[in-house]
């Protein structure tokens, strides 16, 4: 498995309704891509829960890491180029996913959380895998995982959520534009 994000920082006056026709254009596009289990084109805007700034991201969790290469290799990544220049790809290594009773995704967050150098690191493995469960066992949740920032040595979660975005979550927190589940069955 492969989890990876990049994040197209726009300017304060942009009209963020073209970024939401672009996903609604562009997001069927992906609902049958082999080896992805899902996509997820995610925004953020300026003065609208919390958002310093406007966004447009791409946050996807793939089941076969070589479908993510063919992507990224291919034509397929040239209109992401073309648009917004060739981004900065984190990506991250999956500890853990679940999939939530929810068949809708309205917010996404992402949390950061650092690794003690002195940790257990199968008991802090072991605690993910139990808060995931309970982040999943919540009837708005759609989808859970958490992954290992191998270069910083750091989990980062991401939880999609039908809810509207909560403010006290204490996490990044994204509008979901467009969910393409290829890898999950339809909705």
């Amino acid at each position: 498995m492969l989890a990876k994000q990049y994040s197209h920082r726009l300017p304060a006056d942009y009209d963020m309704g073209v970024i939401r026709h672009r996903a609604a254009d562009r997001g069927p596009l992906w609902d049958e891509v082999d080896g992805l289990l899902f996509k997820v084109f995610a925004g953020q805007e300026r003065g609208v829960h919390g958002a310093r700034h406007n966004l447009y991201a791409s946050i996807y969790l793939w089941a076969d890491p070589a479908g993510a290469a063919r992507f990224l290799m291919g034509s397929g990544f040239d209109s992401v180029i073309d648009s917004f220049g060739r981004p900065h790809i984190e990506s991250w290594l999956p500890l853990d996913w679940r999939r939530g009773s929810s068949n809708q995704a309205r917010t996404l967050y992402r949390e950061h959380l650092a690794i003690d150098p002195l940790a257990d690191r199968a008991r802090l493995l072991a605690e993910q895998v139990e808060h995931n469960q309970r982040l999943a066992d919540d009837p708005d949740t759609f989808a859970v995982f958490v992954a290992l920032d191998l270069q910083a040595w750091e989990l980062v979660r991401f939880t999609l959520s039908a809810s509207a975005p909560d403010s006290t979550r204490g996490a990044e927190r994204y509008e979901v534009l467009y969910l393409a589940r290829p890898g999950l069955g339809s909705a």
